[in-house]
C-alpha cells in the first residue's frame, strides 16, 4: 500500500466526488485517503492525513481553492496540489500556480488526463492541460521568431517538432496520438521532453513566465 499515490480530493459536489470516485478507485496506483467538501477541511485532513497529493476544486464555500492551496503548501510543502475545475483560462491557472498548485485540469478533461496529471504532479513535475499548453507554445514559438530563442528549438528532434506543432494547434495527447499514430504514453513523455527542453518544465519557470506576461501581481 506505501507506493500507492495517497490522494485527498476536494469538491463540494458529491455527485463530482462519487464520479471520480469511481474513476480513480480503478487506478491500482492510487488510493483515495479522505475526501472534503470545503477549504477549511481540506486544509485539516490535509494536515492530519499528510497525503502525496490533494485534487483541489477552486470553487469552494467559506475558503476557496486558493486559499486552501496557500495554507495546505505552508504547512505540507512536499504535498503537490492539482487543480480540477470549471474555470479554464490562464489567469486561474496562474493565480493557482502562485498559490502552490502544480498543475491544473478542467473538468471536461478526460478520465486518462486527469489520471495522467495526478501521476505527473506526484512525481514533481508539472501538468499542462492541452488549452494551456497551446497558449504557453504560441507564445514561445513567437518569442522565439522575435528572438535568438531557435537553439531550445533546434535542440528539439523531427518528432518532437512534429508534436510541438500539434501542440500549438491545440491538440489534446489522444488526438496528436491519433494524427501521429503513436500511443497516449510517447506523446506524454515528447511533451515532457518539449517543455523541459524549452525551460517551461517546472512550476517556478511557469511562474516566471506568468509575471513576465504579467498574468501574476508580484507583491512588493
Amino acid at each position: 500500500m506505501s507506493n500507492k499515490i495517497r490522494l485527498l480530493m476536494v469538491d463540494d459536489h458529491e455527485i463530482v466526488r462519487a464520479g471520480l470516485r469511481m474513476l480513480l478507485q480503478t487506478q491500482p496506483d492510487i488510493e483515495i485517503v479522505a475526501e472534503a467538501s470545503n477549504g477549511r477541511e481540506a486544509v485539516a485532513r490535509a494536515r492530519e492525513l499528510q497525503p502525496d497529493v490533494v485534487l483541489m476544486d477552486i470553487s469552494l464555500p467559506d475558503v476557496d481553492g486558493f486559499q486552501a492551496t496557500q495554507q495546505i503548501k505552508r504547512a505540507l510543502p512536499q504535498t503537490a496540489v492539482l487543480a480540477l475545475t470549471m474555470h479554464e483560462s490562464d489567469e486561474y491557472f496562474f493565480r493557482m500556480l502562485q498559490a502552490g498548485a502544480s498543475g491544473y485540469v478542467p473538468k471536461k478533461a478526460a478520465p486518462t488526463d486527469l489520471v495522467s496529471a495526478i501521476r505527473t504532479v506526484h512525481e514533481g513535475g508539472v501538468f499542462l492541460y492541452p488549452s494551456l499548453a497551446k497558449s504557453l507554445v504560441q507564445d514561445y514559438l513567437g518569442r522565439a521568431r522575435e528572438n535568438d530563442d531557435r537553439a531550445a528549438l533546434d535542440g528539439l528532434t523531427e518528432r518532437e517538432q512534429e508534436v510541438l506543432k500539434l501542440i500549438a494547434d491545440g491538440l489534446t495527447n489522444q488526438e496528436i496520438a491519433e494524427r501521429l499514430t503513436i500511443s497516449v504514453k510517447t506523446v506524454e513523455r515528447h511533451r515532457a521532453n518539449i517543455m523541459s527542453k524549452l525551460n517551461l518544465h517546472s512550476r517556478t519557470e511557469l511562474v516566471k513566465y506568468a509575471i513576465r506576461k504579467g498574468l501574476i501581481e508580484v507583491e512588493e
